[in-house]
């Protein structure tokens, strides 16, 4: 038979107590926060010193649960009949296990639903700590699994409902700036990841979310991305790499009448591609007599060159380049290669990727200007002279804002923001612009699905592919001819001069569909076949860097023992005159 009490616990004496004798029990009398008087009995704590003891507010049920062990709950109630009424309850769910009425598994469901959901987050937070994922992620499924609660009035599991989901989601897109469908979704899917969790930790039966319907997010999507064209791209490099030090050079002119504020009657001119040049040699005259300022914008304005041009040509995403340490890069491997850490990588998976050869020249140098500045920084602090910078040190510090840096680089490199087509450009932009690059290069789709690391193939040619960009004339002039009076006994020998010049001659590979894709070879390695870019050679021109047939890979490759077992590819991309723009097999 089970009985309900009030726990006792204690608590040191408060400010202003009054200890006295009684009966010979020493007891304390002070007034608390609400200004009543309390008196309550002293006791001796662990550590010698006297404490209060204090008589919990509501009962605790102890019960036989029908496994037979004993079990302490707190009722939550202050009344004494109120808790008996629960610890009947209690009890009647142990006898229903002892007949096999219920499993002992649907009784410690039962035991959740009354648990506060508070308490539910805070283990769920835990478990996805445990998980190791990304600090950041996790504080954002907290943010909106507690505005889901609040505007749901979710307070327990029991709560829980499908159909008050599915009216918030309703209330939220039609709202006067409807939240858009890929953030509906998001939200959705948190409810659906926190069921899952309760499912597989015996918190409920099923998941209430998982008939939940999600949004069309292709049908309504807030972002359309632009793609850079080559162009585009050199201009935006350059560009960033010279603007640090020409908005130091920048002259000024006087506003028109109807613009001028008060005494504000000048204005700097605005940077273009036209007068950057202009602009940072002024900066340079200017600040002759402050050497160390001038070179830290010069590193700064390269710093972030090289960042947009390391966006380009790997298709890292910005936070990926963020993670990249010393340690992570292996520039002086046969074929230089980043390693991702899972846990900085969107899919958790990890990944090796190659860098092209100019990129890997540029990043040594932009490691030596590091590797030089913590020395010079060592020296003057006394401390250690460092022979090599730390594993863990940063390649680059991107920015936080660097989106709206990259707005102001666009305007000064004349990009617009917005095309005809309203689509923008931002930081991501980028590494669609390396997707889209890739195919108008004649990437094979399963090489570029690769290099991006997709799951699908859709998602690389459908998402991150222009199809603007890419040269569909030339394609067309890939066919056959199909004459309507020409004997075809003749056609093999007559080829016309215009294919030929589109190299659909049998004796060319077409430039439109290079032989990039991926060959397999020994022991499950793949390897690429060299090739270059439409119109940069022959196919006489498409061999092995050392000399061997393009379609076996050398001994010496073989032996190179490369982490990533890749095979180099000359090719020319973004840049003019550069080296191999390399691609791997990814676990996608």
């Amino acid at each position: 038979m089970g009985t309900v009490y009030r726990k006792t616990y204690t608590k040191p004496l408060p400010a202003g107590v009054e200890v006295f004798t009684r009966k010979g029990i020493r007891f304390a009398r002070w007034k608390d926060a609400k200004g009543k008087t309390r008196t309550e009995p002293l006791t001796v704590g662990n550590d010698g010193s006297e404490r209060i003891t204090v008589e919990a507010a509501t009962f605790t049920a102890k019960y036989r649960d029908g496994e037979g062990i004993v079990r302490e709950v707190s009722t939550g109630c202050r009344d004494e009949q109120a808790a008996r009424s629960v610890l009947a309850r209690l009890e009647r769910r142990a006898e229903l296990v002892k007949s096999e009425v219920i499993t002992v598994a649907e009784n410690a469901i039962a035991d959740h639903q009354t648990t506060a959901l508070v308490e539910h987050f805070k283990a769920y937070q835990a478990h996805q700590t445990a998980k190791g994922l990304n600090a950041t992620r996790i504080k954002n499924t907290e943010a909106r699994l507690k505005r889901l609660a609040t505007d749901c009035e979710f307070r327990r599991l029991a709560d829980l409902s499908a159909d008050a989901l599915v009216r918030w989601l309703g209330d939220r897109a039609a709202e006067k700036t409807p939240m858009s469908a890929g953030n509906r979704n998001e939200y959705r899917q948190e409810l659906v990841g926190f069921g899952n969790w309760c499912v597989k930790t015996r918190r409920l039966i099923a998941n209430p979310f998982d008939d939940v319907p999600k949004a069309d997010a292709k049908a309504d999507r807030r972002r359309h991305r632009r793609w850079l064209t080559e162009d585009e791209l050199r201009r935006l490099v350059y560009v960033a790499s010279q603007r640090p030090i020409a908005e130091y050079g920048r002259d000024t002119e006087r506003k028109a009448a109807e613009q001028r504020e008060g005494r504000k009657s000048w204005t700097k001119v605005p940077l273009t591609l036209d007068s950057i040049d202009a602009a940072a040699e002024r900066a340079r005259q200017r600040l002759a007599n402050n050497p160390t300022f001038l070179a830290s914008l010069e590193r700064a304005g390269r710093e972030r060159a090289l960042i947009y041009k390391a966006l380009v040509l790997t298709g890292l995403r910005k936070g990926e380049l963020a993670s990249l340490t010393v340690g992570q890069l292996d520039l002086d491997a046969a074929v230089p290669f980043v390693t991702l850490n899972a846990a900085d990588e969107k899919n958790r998976q990890g990944n090796s990727l190659p860098v092209r050869a100019d990129l890997a020249n540029e990043l040594r140098d932009w490691l030596d200007v590091k590797r030089h500045e913590a020395r010079t920084a060592a020296l003057r602090s006394g401390t250690k002279v460092p022979t090599a910078l730390p594993a863990s040190t940063p390649v680059f510090d991107v920015p936080a804002g660097l989106v709206r840096i990259l707005d102001r680089d666009l305007n000064a490199a004349g990009i617009p923001k917005r095309d005809e087509r309203d689509r923008t450009v931002d930081v991501h932009a980028l590494r669609h612009s390396f997707g889209t690059l890739l195919s108008k290069a004649g990437v094979a789709p399963r090489t570029a699905q690769a290099a991006m690391r997709h799951s699908t193939i859709d998602l690389t040619m459908n998402v991150y592919t222009d199809p603007k960009l890419l040269d569909v004339h030339g394609a067309l002039d890939s066919l056959p001819t199909l004459p309507l009076d020409t004997d075809p006994r003749t056609v093999r020998t007559a080829m016309p001069a215009a294919l030929k010049a589109t190299g659909t001659d049998q004796n060319r590979a077409s430039p439109l569909a290079p032989m990039l894709a991926p060959t397999t070879y020994n022991s499950g390695q793949f390897w690429s076949n060299p090739v270059t870019m439409a119109g940069s050679g022959s196919a006489a021109d498409r061999v092995a860097s050392d000399g061997e047939n393009p379609v076996k890979p050398s001994e010496k490759a073989l032996s190179a023992g490369v982490a990533n077992k890749a095979f180099p590819v000359e090719r020319k991309g973004v840049e003019p005159s550069t080296s191999a723009l390399r691609t791997q097999r990814s676990p996608n």
